[in-house]
């Protein structure tokens, strides 16, 4: 299925929202192994589709100082929220980009990166025969996407408290595009697709941490494109909403600090 084109809109106050409470709640435990097995490969030119806010470029700028790191992605807000955390860093180039047309000459990188972004691509093929293009053989594409959404705590009862709020047209974001890609077949099938070969697929499973039931709610309602699907639906409100998921998620975890099962898939591809 086609995630629609309001799936890959992160504009408004939401790129600050899913940094400040997204970024530590549920990308930052993925960036550091993402950059490490990065690290391993030693990489001289490094290209980064799908930055968001700079969560694995951030880690990267610190692991691979001697490594040129051109980070991407399709929303300048998001860009302009990650160049926040790396200001003057000599070794990293922001730009916009879109995945599926990538302003680069044939095998420019030794390795391209993408956490959690190609979810997102309209053509996940096209995308990853993007990225094949601009490596250099022996190259590699490592990139993550999140298992089953009922494999992620926080998530699933997120999801739970959409259906019960909104019964007959639930918020589906979550559930439909971060969640909606998590079938190592089909990824094989569209890396096989698109020219790679030596694929190897990881589940790999950590603890998501979250101040309070709040947080977690607020991260989720206000710091994604869920947001826009919550507004559009009018009446209870975007506020009323993030509460009733503060209640759910309270309900789950208790009150206090929170923490929960994250799962995702860890992809590499020569």
């Amino acid at each position: 299925m086609t995630a629609p084109s309001s799936d890959n809109v992160f504009s408004g106050s939401v790129p600050q929202v899913y940094d400040r409470l997204m970024v530590p709640m549920i990308f930052a435990p993925y960036a550091r192994d993402l950059a490490q097995r990065i690290k391993r490969h030693r990489p001289r030119d490094l290209l980064e589709i799908a930055a968001g806010t700079g969560a694995v470029t951030t880690v990267l700028a610190a692991e691979l100082p001697d490594t040129q790191i051109t980070a991407t992605d399709l929303n300048e807000p998001m860009l302009a929220q990650a160049r926040t955390h790396l200001a003057g860093n000599a070794n990293v180039t922001w730009q916009q980009a879109d995945a599926l047309a990538l302003p680069f000459g044939d095998t420019n990188f030794d390795i391209v990166a993408c956490q959690f972004g190609v979810m997102f691509f309209p053509d996940r093929v096209k995308g990853y025969a993007e990225a094949r293009r601009v490596l250099r053989r022996g190259g590699r594409f490592l990139f993550n996407v999140w298992d089953r959404i009922e494999e992620n705590d926080f998530a699933d009862v997120m999801q739970q408290a959409m259906h019960q709020v909104f019964p007959a047209n639930p918020p589906l974001f979550m559930a439909r595009t971060p969640h909606g890609y998590h079938d190592p077949a089909r990824i094989r099938e569209d890396l096989t697709a698109a020219g790679f070969g030596d694929i190897q697929i990881e589940t790999v499973t950590h603890r998501s941490p979250a101040a309070s039931a709040h947080d977690a709610a607020i991260a989720y309602c206000q710091g994604t494109p869920m947001r826009g699907e919550i507004e559009a639906r009018g009446t209870p409100g975007l506020e009323a909403t993030t509460q009733r998921v503060a209640e759910a998620l309270a309900n789950r975890f208790g009150n206090g600090a929170i923490d929960g099962k994250i799962q995702a898939l860890v992809i590499s591809a020569a």
